[in-house]
């Protein structure tokens, strides 16, 4: 436990798609981060965000979101990318690697845990009528933006068509609903997400929180809550 609270938190975002016969590696990759906590230092938050542009393949993935390709293309446009692509991590928003490359990754994630975060915590959640409400309570500042997450795990998923036909994926963190908040909701007061079809699984959902300085795009503080039924 006090190695566990020595750990400073570290935002990975895994940009992937069921259309994509590069991504379950990813995937795996992800799903250890998360699993085994294996980077000295750090508390890896994962999130697994589908995108939409593989869906022509022949598999429409039904995790996909066009907002989350709308934060993949910011991300392209920050890092000067001649194009998106998947599989890719983003770590803390101020790295970016192919994201099947596990050492790299780890490497990312190591050098983001040695700058410390600003507080960020996530309260009083629960389930109301199709929708996830809590609290947030960190440091409101106009140059952040804030960004709150549901998402879900997603085992023994099998693709019909397309690159990965015939196999059976597993992901961690499914972004399933993404939302930009007022910077100064993190004060305290009570916040809704939709929750979508998460409200009929039967499957925990992690509520992650995070702030993004506007300037750098970098992550400054992030924190994740798991509500179970």
């Amino acid at each position: 436990p006090a190695q566990d609270q020595a750990r400073v938190p570290v935002l990975v975002e895994l940009f992937t798609s069921e259309g994509c016969s590069d991504c379950p590696p990813a995937d795996r990759i992800l799903e250890e981060l998360d699993t085994k906590q294996f980077v000295p230092g750090a508390q890896a938050i994962v999130l697994s965000e589908h995108v939409t542009y593989w869906n022509h393949e022949g598999w429409q993935d039904p995790f996909s979101l066009d907002e989350i390709d709308v934060r993949q293309k910011e991300y392209g446009n920050r890092f000067n990318l001649d194009s998106v692509y998947t599989p890719q991590a983003v770590i803390d928003g101020s790295a970016q690697l192919v994201g099947n490359n596990a050492t790299g990754v780890a490497n990312a994630v190591e050098q983001a845990a040695s700058s410390p975060k600003k507080p960020l915590t996530i309260g009083d959640a629960h389930w109301d009528n199709g929708a996830v409400t809590f609290t947030l309570h960190g440091a409101p500042d106009s140059e952040l933006r804030l960004i709150a997450v549901l998402a879900a795990d997603a085992t023994g998923h099998q693709v019909m068509r397309g690159e990965n036909a015939g196999r059976t994926l597993h992901h961690v963190a499914v972004v399933r609903s993404i939302k930009e908040l007022a910077a100064n909701a993190a004060d305290g007061r009570v916040l809704r997400l939709s929750a979508g079809s998460l409200a009929r699984d039967a499957v925990p959902v992690r509520i992650i929180a995070f702030l993004i300085n506007k300037k750098t795009g970098h992550v400054i503080a992030v924190a994740e809550q798991t509500l179970n039924r």
